[in-house]
């Protein structure tokens, strides 16, 4: 088994940012990282060289991939922010959310739709899983992409504990399929139990690799189940992903529409078009009573939606057969499609499958009728 030093012997033959010194002595590298035979590694980069930097991460890339023993490789570039660009600072001008060209994972992906929310905690995870079921159903080819390498939850969403196969030349991963979704999660690739003790530029590298490595085949939409929060690497997720729109998952009470409003303002800054807010554990309908209780008060993703100026998309209940569906590895959507606990789920798959079809050919803006 080759190990670090390997890795860094054969970056050797690598010139570094000045096309001239060997990648490894200039410093650049910022992180190795080495898992069930897959190298990570990142190197820094000024923002300005970012560009011209491509040719030297891909040619890293290739010379990792023919060490002996690899399974894949996987190199990604990361810049510090510029001096001078910290708080108080003009602001940097807008980028577009889409890059030129796709990773080689996605040529085939049609849409790729991100599910995220503010803060972690408030059924974002459960929606997604949900969501991709129900546009499987609709009839669409779907994929859905567990991104929250801290706490991945489709493996335990699907009850799936087997590992992804390699495609035959070796490059790439093949998802798992369940419920007609193609699936793919850093949970397959790690024991159940096992924490993710990565810095920032390695968790970006293994994304990076979940999106570009994966054989998605042909698909109408992939779904992202993006991690919480609304930092570095859900930024990178954002401008990385070539995202179609974003769903942002809250819960009704103030604290959580905090953070909601957060992930809004978010994507509004990378210029990715927002297909609404959803409102989970909306309300607790008593199994035994049928009486209502409003355990997180009610209806505050709808106002935070209509004062935001974006698309109100449901409301899911505190329901303890979507609890129990989700623990069992059976979405609500996948067993008891026709259920009052799985209807909010596909009105919401209906919406973003008409988002998407709505969706203008030139120009990200999309509306949801």
């Amino acid at each position: 088994m080759f190990n670090n030093d390997d890795v860094i012997a054969v970056l050797r033959g690598v010139a570094g940012p000045d096309g001239r010194t060997p990648l490894p002595e200039t410093g650049a590298i910022s992180g190795i990282s080495i898992r069930d035979g897959k190298v990570f590694v990142s190197i820094a980069v000024e923002p300005a060289q970012a560009r011209g930097a491509e040719p030297m991460r891909a040619a890293a890339e290739a010379a990792l991939r023919r060490l002996p023993g690899v399974a894949g490789a996987s190199v990604v570039l990361t810049a510090e922010r510029a001096p001078g660009s910290a708080s108080g600072s003009a602001p940097a001008p807008r980028q577009p959310a889409h890059p030129a060209s796709k990773g080689s994972g996605q040529e085939g992906v049609k849409r790729v739709i991100a599910v995220s929310s503010g803060k972690g905690g408030v059924g974002k995870s459960t929606t997604a899983a949900n969501l991709a079921v129900g546009l499987a159903r609709l009839g669409l080819k779907v994929g859905l992409l567990d991104a929250d390498v801290f706490g991945p939850s489709v493996p335990k969403l699907f009850a799936l504990d087997q590992r992804p196969e390699t495609t035959p030349d070796g490059k790439g991963m093949i998802p798992l399929e369940k419920y007609g979704v193609q699936l793919m999660s850093i949970g397959f690739l790690i024991a159940q139990d096992q924490a993710v003790v990565w810095r920032g530029p390695m968790v970006m590298s293994a994304i990076s690799q979940l999106l570009r490595d994966v054989a998605w085949g042909e698909l109408d939409i992939l779904v992202v189940d993006m991690p919480p929060g609304t930092g570095d690497v859900q930024l990178s997720l954002a401008q990385n992903a070539q995202l179609s729109g974003a769903i942002v998952v809250s819960t009704p009470q103030d604290l959580a529409l905090i953070d909601a409003r957060r992930g809004i303002s978010m994507f509004n800054q990378v210029n990715v078009p927002i297909l609404g807010v959803f409102e989970n554990m909306s309300y607790f309908l008593c199994p035994h009573c049928g009486g209502r209780s409003e355990i997180f008060a009610h209806g505050g993703a709808r106002a935070a939606a209509e004062k935001a100026g974006v698309p109100f998309l449901g409301e899911a209940p505190l329901d303890m057969a979507i609890r129990e569906g989700s623990d069992d590895g059976r979405p609500v959507v996948a067993t008891a499609p026709d259920s009052p606990q799985a209807a909010p789920y596909m009105a919401l798959a209906e919406k973003v499958r008409d988002a998407v079809a709505a969706e203008a050919p030139k120009g990200p803006k999309i509306t949801i009728g």
